[in-house]
């Protein structure tokens, strides 16, 4: 082989993967190529920073809980979860909770460490992203009439950060979370069930008979709102439940009608409009008003009424999903990379609007959603191009400690990415090279030298190299997939290897060394750009 192409995808994201560093403060450009491995202290130095670097490959299942999520992987599962639909999320916080209760039984798990590493840290975004928009609910209501004039503000715990824990101690963290959450949302549900059959004692002033009918379904509204928020009832889609049906049987007399009524306004949800509940308020009463004289008309009242519930539900539903879904948002915009790697961009007209609409409930225009969007999605190309690299290069070094030889990665100005690979044997006239370049993968069969004619001799080896390269990318595709990568190799050439120097017009950034020096860690300079392609996702369903 002397050349071929492919485009990494990403598949799980390898839980332990960090930031890159970047070079020292120097003219990156101008940094020598050093030449040949030197062990002693450049090994030393390597095997230290690849502590702090990628895992080796994923654990088994059994060893997940004691694996620690790096900070780039984390950045990229938390933009990975502000992407998806509540339903998603939801079914990843139901895996991760199942997942626990089989640690704690001493059970065998099923799901390999980035797969619980995942469903972990959305079920992590899920939590912090409720919590955000509950205070965000209590602060706006602080004052507002009501039992106490306003819900107090909860006593939660800080919002969790996964990134650097194991991943026992995240679900330890997140079920504390979620226990504070629930209790906290179902207050907050019992003092909007108190605002709102306030409003519906007094559509009847002076009538006990509808005063007992709000108060005995006061705690079955609580009780159904607290239940269609569960992870498993959103995983399910199951919804509060429709407002009962007006029928000729359902409203046969005066006191059925009353009846059906307090039950079509029992079904509002707790945080609906005050202007679409007087609306549907209104309805129930010119219905109760007509049902002795006219039942006819007392049933389209009440299907009046029903309609304005719906109406009220369907974006009070709308209203949290829109709060939970910027908290998700402004989360990941947020995130701020280690303080010793390259800082990411930040997105002002983005955070702007999604702070405005948590702190004062004023939704985002059409034009502020799509410009959230097209910033989350420029940071997760960012972060994927960053998180690909950085497995690329630990490929390498897997190569070169199963198979021997020196490698190294570089960073010339134009690429994103280059490695050199030296197998065993090779040496020091063959080398394989590999660049990334926006996000494509290129390889290429290199021999030390300039452009020119190459003797019988040397096309006859330089063709017994391109043979065993094609071995060598096969492996090359094997280590990838254990790292979440899938690259699917195109070869566009099979003969005749190209003219280069190792090293040749770049920084070198990770210098050359054996097998038995550990694994090398890519330094990075600041990129001049950002990456435009985004690496597409196997398996995760995307808003």
């Amino acid at each position: 082989m002397s050349s071929g192409v492919a485009l990494p995808t990403l598949d799980l994201v390898a839980p332990s993967v960090a930031f890159p560093q970047p070079l020292p403060a120097a003219d990156v450009y101008a940094v020598p190529h050093t030449g040949a491995a030197q062990l002693g202290d450049a090994a030393s130095e390597a095997s230290t920073q690849m502590s702090e670097a990628v895992a080796h490959g994923l654990r088994e299942a059994g060893e997940a809980a004691v694996e620690v999520l790096g900070a780039l992987s984390g950045a990229l599962l938390a933009g990975r979860a502000a992407m998806l639909t509540t339903r998603v999320l939801a079914s990843a916080a139901v895996r991760a909770a199942e997942e626990q209760r089989c640690l704690e039984r001493q059970e065998e798990l099923s799901a390999a460490a980035a797969e619980q590493w995942q469903a972990a840290a959305y079920a992590v975004a899920r939590a912090n992203a409720r919590r955000t928009a509950l205070l965000a609910r209590c602060a706006r209501d602080t004052g507002a009439p009501g039992d106490g004039g306003g819900p107090s503000r909860p006593d939660l715990p800080p919002p969790l950060d996964p990134v650097g824990r194991p991943l026992g101690e995240v679900r330890a963290e997140l079920a504390r979370l979620e226990e504070a959450l629930r209790r906290a949302e179902e207050r907050r549900t019992a003092w909007e069930v108190a605002r709102l059959t306030a409003v519906l004692d007094g559509a009847a002033e002076g009538d006990d008979t509808w005063r007992r009918l709000v108060a005995d379904r006061r705690e079955a509204m609580v009780r159904r709102h607290t239940a269609s928020r569960t992870a498993e009832a959103e995983r399910d889609e199951a919804g509060p439940g429709e407002p009962p049906r007006p029928t000729a049987d359902a409203t046969a007399g005066p006191e059925a009608v009353r009846a059906l009524g307090a039950d079509i306004l029992a079904a509002l949800d707790p945080a609906a409009a005050s202007a679409t509940v007087e609306l549907a308020v209104g309805a129930v009463g010119r219905a109760v008003g007509r049902a002795a004289l006219d039942p006819a008309r007392a049933r389209r009242h009440l299907v009046e009424a029903r309609k304005f519930v719906q109406d009220a539900n369907r974006k009070a539903r709308r209203r949290r999903a829109d709060e939970e879904w910027a908290a998700a948002q402004l989360d990941f915009l947020t995130r701020r990379a280690p303080e010793d790697t390259e800082a990411l961009d930040e997105a002002p007209d983005a955070v702007g609007p999604l702070r405005r609409l948590l702190a004062e409930g004023v939704p985002l225009s059409p034009g502020e959603r799509r410009t959230v969007e097209l910033r989350v999605s420029e940071r997760m190309a960012h972060l994927e191009a960053l998180y690909v690299q950085a497995q690329c290069a630990h490929a390498l070094s897997e190569l070169a400690e199963r198979f021997g030889g020196p490698a190294d990665a570089s960073r010339p100005e134009g690429q994103d990415l280059r490695l050199d690979w030296t197998p065993d044997g090779w040496g020091p006239d063959h080398w394989l090279r590999a660049t990334l370049v926006g996000g494509t993968l290129r390889f290429a069969t290199m021999y030390r030298g300039g452009p020119g004619e190459r003797g019988p001799r040397e096309r006859a080896l330089d063709d017994a190299r391109c043979a065993e390269a094609q071995e060598r990318l096969a492996e090359f595709t094997a280590v990838t997939r254990e790292l979440g990568l899938t690259v699917d190799l195109r070869i566009e050439q099979t003969e005749g290897a190209r003219p280069g120097l190792p090293g040749e017009h770049g920084a070198v950034v990770l210098a050359p060394m054996p097998a038995c020096s550990g694994r090398p860690h890519v330094h990075e300079s600041p990129p001049d750009h950002r990456p435009a392609p985004r690496y597409r996702t196997v398996g995760d369903e995307r808003r």
